[in-house]
């Protein structure tokens, strides 16, 4: 019952609307949304933590893979803002949760949880059956 009540809560709070920060001037703070305890999580269940991970083309504590880093770029440049991401920054934590965070705030605006795990594993036309693991393990994270 505790664990529910947990899940419920952030779910709440997930689905506050946010708007978009990352790439612009703003922060997590002046989103509404704390996404911490969901990066997190995802990073327990894509690396145990570690920075440095690898698998394949897929590299740091998220797991992140090039096509991802080059889809933020695209954001930034879209957004006319002059940052950019290198594949390096994927071993950095802290750029990592930018990216995911950049990630959220364009192709998840209403700060759906279930939707930001689910496309974080399966990409942005995720198939429920197929993230369902993937799922069910970073909410045992949370």
């Amino acid at each position: 019952m505790d664990r529910l009540i947990k899940v419920l809560c952030l779910i709440t709070c997930m689905t506050i609307p946010a708007t978009a920060f990352a790439g612009n001037k703003g922060d997590k703070k002046s989103s509404g949304v704390n996404w911490e305890p969901v990066m997190n999580a995802i990073i327990q269940v894509e690396s145990g933590g570690r920075s440095k991970a690898k698998n394949g083309n897929q590299c740091g504590a998220m797991q992140i893979t090039p096509i991802l880093v080059k889809e933020c770029n695209n954001i930034l440049k879209e957004r006319k803002s002059k940052k950019r991401f290198t594949l390096s920054d994927r071993f950095d934590v802290k750029k990592s949760k930018e990216m995911f965070l950049l990630i959220q705030s364009y192709h998840n605006p209403k700060n759906d949880i279930e939707k930001a795990i689910r496309s974080w594993n399966g990409g942005q036309q995720y198939s429920v059956k197929r993230t369902q693991r993937y799922f069910e393990k970073v909410m045992s994270y949370l």
